[in-house]
């Protein structure tokens, strides 16, 4: 039976952060970045964990960034175990748990803002344009449905929260934080990073109806960091049957979130511990995403 990873404790590498899923360590001057097995919904970590679920985001991360490297450069250094652990002696008895789950990068000053793309009217975008007819400040047509596929991908930043849920802001707002250049070079990679691998999704059965970016400052150079184009960062709906007015089956963590939507629960922590049923459904719908975006058999 699989281990489902749920924290790690590497003894004597100092901890440079812990978020909802993943465990990031400093190397040197670098960083390693390990993928749990934790799942969050609603902003809120899951007592127990999804199996493989760090492997799968891993693998799609590390396939994406190969994937988008002519657009952008990206701050991984390598995702090769023996090469990981060869960075840091110390990381030798973690052999075992760091592979297939772990990456070291390069460490960078992130740009503090969520880089959304919306191909499709979801999610809080959808809810968004019922009460405004807009996303972010941008105006939509009247008479969008939920699921509609948008005129063209529309870049609809957020703030990156520290707690709590993330707000979409205007592209104004974000030339506040980060400057009108920044704001132009993040807008204009985002879109392109979107189109390429939209369109690729598609053509393996999958629509990418919407996801996000982080972006980092190595000197005055800005490269992609974090995950990509993973069952938590984006919204991926099967291309079989489709069908715009209505939300969609999904291959991401939706599927934990609905379930969730049927219990007398808060949102609030302590969060319910997930059945095996679902814990079970919610790795074969992230691995038959892997599998169609990658052709990966495992």
């Amino acid at each position: 039976m699989t281990e489902v990873i749920l924290s790690t404790d590497l003894t004597g590498i100092p901890v440079y952060k812990k978020g909802k899923v993943r465990d990031i360590y400093k190397i040197g001057e670098n960083l390693l970045i390990i993928a749990t097995d934790r799942i969050s919904a609603f902003d809120v970590v899951m007592p127990n964990g999804i199996p493989d679920k760090g492997k799968i985001l891993t693998a799609l991360s590390n396939f994406w960034f190969d994937f988008t490297k002519d657009i952008i450069k990206n701050h991984v250094i390598t995702t090769d175990i023996n090469s990981i652990v060869s960075a840091d002696e110390r990381l030798k008895k973690y052999k075992s748990l760091l592979d297939g789950r772990s990456m070291l990068v390069k460490k960078t000053l992130p740009i503090p803002v969520e880089c959304v793309v919306r191909g499709y009217l979801s999610g809080s975008g959808w809810k968004e344009y019922k009460k405004t007819h807009s996303i972010s400040g941008i105006s939509l047509p009247e008479g969008l449905h939920e699921s509609e596929k948008l005129p063209q991908p529309i870049f609809t930043p957020a703030t990156k929260a520290v707690s709590g849920h993330d707000e979409n802001i205007t592209a104004d707002k974000v030339k506040a934080i980060s400057g009108e250049d920044v704001f132009n070079f993040i807008n204009k990679k985002s879109l392109s990073l979107y189109k390429k691998c939209a369109d690729y999704a598609l053509s393996k059965g999958i629509i990418i109806a919407d996801t996000k970016f982080e972006f980092g400052k190595i000197d005055d150079e800005i490269i992609l960091i974090d995950e990509i184009f993973t069952p938590d960062s984006s919204r991926f709906w099967p291309k079989d049957g489709y069908q715009p007015g209505k939300s969609q089956p999904s291959f991401d963590k939706q599927f934990v979130r609905d379930y969730l939507e049927t219990l007398d629960w808060d949102k609030t922590p302590p969060a319910p511990e997930l059945p095996g049923d679902i814990a079970s459904k919610t790795r074969q719908k992230y691995y038959r995403a892997l599998k169609l975006l990658t052709g990966a058999s495992r």
